[in-house]
């Protein structure tokens, strides 16, 4: 039998709130579910609009998991779709996660990862942000991803672009560059992608006995992978503010540049759980507040 609650003026009836889904901490369903419905009114600019990707573990972090694409027909009637891509060229009803009480149905769903695309719903084929993945090989890790973070930024800077990070809540880090551009000023996922290689290879020649764009993982040893292929069409990342199915309720957070300095200097550790989080935004707000609203423009890329 579910508890019913009211979230944001929808009734949603939860169930197995006790149910434990972080084992080592003891972080429960209920914890889980509060933590989505208070990040909601920083988190929804980030999911509004767009074809969201679920992960869901049913019996925790140390069960099996799944990712869902397809929106699940059992949805609320008040929880809207979004055609996206789908296997073999086809086309998958994604949900679309618009208000708090969305957030808490998916989290009541142990949804405890959510993942997002490049670009909204309504315009699939124009990319709002060119992302760069940073991901850590064996025997490097934060350190080693926040110091490729800061160069990266300075050639985007150079470039007249400003750009945003953020912890994966994982291993990694995620670079973004916001771009928000529309119509005939707005990019494809080619040429993000094609973008975010180029700045790539330009670090890995600079630096390669640390640095590889190269996805095979007999590469990866030493090094961090700038995974660029991240802005295909069909890919997407870790959503901000999304928990991660580790040992504990880590998130995937917005960071200040400063901060990234000091986890390349290894005085920070750049881990942060979902009440640490929440503690951040009330004292600083979205820090990624501008990968919704700045409006930037990539280098075109040269005729052949």
């Amino acid at each position: 039998m579910g508890t019913s609650v009211v979230v944001g003026g929808r009734t949603l009836t939860l169930t197995n709130l006790d149910k434990v889904l972080y084992p080592a901490v003891g972080f429960t369903k209920s914890e889980v579910i509060d933590y989505y419905a208070r990040v909601a009114p920083t988190m929804l600019d980030h999911t509004a609009g767009r074809c969201m990707t679920f992960k869901r573990y049913p019996n925790g972090v140390d069960g099996k998991s799944f990712f869902e694409k397809r929106c699940p027909s059992h949805r609320p009637e008040w929880v809207p779709v979004a055609i996206g891509p789908g296997d073999r060229n086809g086309t998958v009803e994604y949900c679309r996660l618009e208000e708090p009480a969305a957030l808490a149905w998916s989290a009541n769903l142990a949804a405890l990862e959510l993942h997002a695309p490049m670009a909204r719903a309504d315009d699939l084929e124009n990319p709002l942000m060119c992302v760069f993945d940073l991901d850590p090989g064996p025997k490097t890790g934060i350190p080693q991803c926040a110091a490729l973070a800061l160069e990266i930024r300075d050639v985007l800077a150079a470039a007249g672009l400003e750009s945003l990070v953020k912890t994966s809540g994982s291993k990694g880090m995620q670079l973004y560059v916001p771009l928000n551009a529309h119509g005939p000023d707005g990019h494809t996922h080619d040429h993000t992608g094609q973008f975010a290689l180029a700045v790539g290879q330009l670090l890995e020649k600079r630096h390669p006995e640390t640095v590889t764009t190269t996805m095979a993982k007999v590469e990866r040893p030493g090094k961090v992978f700038v995974d660029w292929s991240q802005n295909a069409r069909f890919k997407t990342t870790i959503c901000v503010y999304s928990l991660r199915a580790r040992e504990h309720p880590t998130v995937s957070t917005p960071v200040t540049w400063d901060e990234v300095s000091d986890a390349a200097d290894g005085s920070i550790a750049l881990r942060f759980e979902a009440g640490d989080v929440l503690d951040r935004i009330a004292e600083h707000g979205d820090l990624f507040a501008d990968a919704v609203d700045l409006e930037q423009h990539l280098p075109r890329p040269k005729a052949t």
